[in-house]
């Protein structure tokens, strides 16, 4: 599907607030209500807008140890991991990826012996690399044109 700058435009005001109702969305690129559900509907069909979702902060919420937790799973046992992994309560983001590592987790904790408790579950599967995130300072950034253009230091 080719994007044309509204399409971008409207990409750009739902990934930074997704309780945007099609009334301001339409203010906003300067075009009506009706026209503006079209096309966001139209980006919904072909699956390039695949949700909406509320961002919850983990430490409010009594979850303050944040890590991401390497594994690099025994062959046979990827299956496995793969559907347990999808199971687990802490588990953030789960990415099977290339590299030494097979699988890039992220997790939040209640303490850390919650999250030893995970690691040493997670070791059934494999050997783990565990470390802990200090702060975060680029998540969830909204997918914009510009990453088209190559990398862009501003």
């Amino acid at each position: 599907m080719e994007l044309d700058d509204l399409d971008w435009k409207l990409l750009d005001l739902l990934q930074r607030d997704g309780r945007m109702t099609f009334t301001e969305l339409a203010k906003r690129v300067s075009l009506s209500a009706p026209a503006t559900t079209e096309r966001v509907r139209r980006l919904e069909q072909a699956g390039i807008v695949t949700g909406y979702a509320a961002v919850v902060d983990p430490q409010r919420l009594g979850l303050p140890i944040e890590a991401i937790v390497r594994v690099r799973v025994r062959s046979l046992d990827t299956p496995r991991f793969r559907e347990r992994v999808v199971t687990m309560a802490q588990v953030r983001d789960a990415d099977h990826v290339t590299g030494d590592d097979c699988w890039l987790l992220r997790v939040v904790c209640r303490s850390m012996v919650e999250l030893e408790e995970f690691v040493e579950h997670a070791q059934r599967y494999g050997d783990t690399t565990t470390s802990l995130v200090f702060s975060s300072h680029a998540r969830n950034r909204p997918v914009t044109r510009d990453v088209f253009g190559g990398i862009v230091s501003r």
